[in-house]
């Protein structure tokens, strides 16, 4: 199960193959029964492969015999995806709670006006190429590649400027937003 996701089940190959091991053929024994179940789930497809490998590893945990394979597989499928859909709306639940807790103390009094234009003095007071950068990343949507062979820099060389345009950025507008 290893390899590109794609959105297609796994291949199924039921004859024995000689000299393979038997955790292996377990695998492609059962594999495009539970990718087929995750996705009938809604799971997409590169979540599916990643969590019936979590459910194969499981299985072979717990030595499940092919007999109740099919039944064991997708229950502990079903546990894993639910198990990954509750965390991930835990996960928004608490960025959504900090982003409204940072919107209250920066942003209520004005709907976020006084910070936009301290962001845009700081940008209109960069040197050119700093500006440059900026209106590439944010304004055009350009990869920190674009950006290196925009300016003739390294791929780590644009990460770096972009790291510290970024902070000095930070500073700027905590200066004005303070004064």
């Amino acid at each position: 199960m290893t390899g590109r996701p794609s959105a297609r089940a796994p291949a199924a190959v039921d004859e024995p193959i000689a000299g393979e091991d038997p955790a292996a053929a377990f695998v492609r024994r059962h594999q495009r029964g539970v990718w087929r179940f995750l996705r009938a789930l809604g799971c997409p497809a590169h979540a599916a492969e990643e969590i019936a490998q979590d459910a194969f590893l499981l299985a072979l945990d717990h030595d499940v015999t092919d007999a109740v394979a099919p039944a064991f597989l997708r229950q502990a499928a079903k546990f894993l995806w639910l198990r990954k859909q509750r965390d991930e709306g835990r996960a928004a639940q608490r960025l959504a709670a900090a982003a409204e807790r940072l919107w209250q103390r920066d942003c209520a009094r004005d709907d976020g006006e006084g910070l936009l234009a301290a962001l845009r003095r700081c940008v209109e007071a960069l040197p050119e190429r700093s500006r440059l950068v900026v209106e590439l990343v944010y304004r055009d949507d350009a990869s920190r590649a674009d950006v290196a062979r925009e300016l003739q820099l390294t791929e780590h060389g644009a990460r770096a400027l972009l790291q510290r345009l970024r902070g000095a950025l930070r500073q700027c507008v905590e200066r004005r937003l303070e004064s």
